[in-house]
């Protein structure tokens, strides 16, 4: 089966690691009336040898951490190559006394947005302390004994991608405890652009806790010195906190990420695609939880078209016991065979998708969550009114130009990299 897309997705220019793997582009394009199918033959472009990330490079954090006893904030993506950060510091003999996890929990296998229970990690027999559900922020009880801690996740470089909301809570409790924190940073895999709306103070929660856009174009440990100076904590509390850096890593560079950073980020498309089908989370439509690419097609039972006959059945699996749409067969778009390399010439949010399920559906306020969780993750309301008003999304587009523009000049003063402008 051909995979049909309504519209080209993305637009931009190339960043590579090297001129000569940038030959040879071949692409064929086939367009009727009602879609455009699009073969690329040009392979994606990952920068992974020549990059180490910030836990890799242990000449600049052992020493810190040397006789310490060590709190340890990570999930499965908390990799030094083959082997697990906790696994790596307890073979090297350091004193570690508990470790937490975030949202998914330790090993990254629950659903999103399920309460994560406390644990004690079999291999290490380390208590694992859950930052998901209502114990988000570490306390005072939890953090006893730890002199120092180390905070080491796979981030995707996205306001509503929760990881980054663990960090703020995470920097809390350590400037409210005397605690000592260390971020071992990574590189983001969507830190090439910057793009959206600013979050309104007035839709603060856990997918969204400050002013920034939707793509914010910055590495967490990046993030984490724009938290901390900003005053952006609560009582405006300033943590003791230090970056180890990535070395090889600039935002003109692409990642590729070694291991999935949640159950329903499962690879780098659904990586590249998250930022703009997230939204969908806040409808009656489904991106694919629940099968084998979430973040990767997007249907509905009541979808029609004449230019695609894609189909699939969401079903409970690892990260999706109870799927929405469960056991119903919805048909729309498949981004499976998108190639990467046009992926990654993404520099824009992608809500026309959005607009045009809403469209097709003919379902008015219905298209959206009765809870309006929409509105949480665009960061006000505008997305939602904007559309039951019949605006298009150029129009909504534009009103995110002033926002932008002074988060970018915010942004500079906290970049460890050189950046993709």
């Amino acid at each position: 089966m051909k995979t049909r897309i309504i519209s080209l997705f993305f637009i931009g220019t190339l960043l590579s690691c090297s001129a000569s793997e940038n030959d040879a582009l071949v692409t064929e394009l086939v367009s009727n009336s009602d879609s455009v199918i699009v073969k690329n033959e040009t392979p994606p472009l990952f920068c992974n040898e020549s990059i180490k990330v910030g836990a890799e490079n242990t000449i600049n954090y052992f020493p810190q951490i040397k006789g310490k006893k060590i709190g340890v904030v990570a999930n499965q993506s908390s990799m030094i190559n083959d082997t697990h950060l906790v696994d790596s510091l307890k073979n090297t003999g350091f004193d570690l006394v508990r470790v937490f996890s975030p949202e998914h929990g330790f090993r990254g296998k629950a659903d999103a947005g399920e309460k994560v229970k406390d644990e004690i990690d079999d291999k290490t027999g380390l208590q694992i302390v859950s930052l998901y559900g209502s114990n988000k922020k570490p306390n005072k009880d939890q953090l006893t004994g730890i002199e120092v801690l180390l905070f080491d996740l796979q981030d995707v470089g996205v306001r509503f991608y929760t990881y980054i909301s663990t960090l703020h809570y995470v920097m809390e409790a350590c400037a409210e405890n005397g605690i000592e924190l260390i971020v071992l940073d990574r590189p983001n895999p969507n830190g090439h652009y910057i793009d959206g709306p600013i979050l309104d103070p007035a839709y603060k929660s856990f997918v969204g806790m400050h002013k920034v856009p939707v793509i914010h174009g910055m590495t967490i440990g990046e993030y984490g010195q724009m938290v901390n100076e900003e005053g952006w904590l609560s009582n405006n509390v300033r943590c003791k906190m230090s970056v180890v850096k990535c070395t090889g890593y600039d935002h003109t560079k692409h990642y590729k990420l070694p291991k999935s950073p949640s159950p329903n980020l499962p690879n780098m498309t659904s990586i590249y695609l998250y930022p703009s089908l997230c939204f969908f989370e806040g409808t009656i439509v489904s991106i694919g939880r629940g099968t084998e690419s979430p973040f990767q097609i997007i249907g509905h039972p009541d979808y029609a078209s004449d230019s695609t006959d894609y189909s699939f059945v969401p079903q409970p699996n690892i990260g999706a016991k109870n799927p929405k749409l469960n056991g119903r067969e919805c048909h729309g778009l498949s981004f499976v065979d998108l190639a990467l390399s046009d992926l990654q010439k993404n520099d824009q949010l992608d809500l026309s998708y959005l607009y045009a399920f809403y469209d097709n559906l003919n379902a008015g306020e219905s298209f959206f969550l009765k809870n309006n969780f929409i509105d949480l993750l665009y960061g006000s309301n505008h997305l939602r009114k904007s559309m039951l008003q019949g605006e298009s999304f150029e129009e909504l587009r534009q009103t995110w130009s002033t926002g932008l523009q002074e988060f970018k000049i915010l942004r500079k003063k906290y970049l460890l990299y050189q950046d993709f402008e």
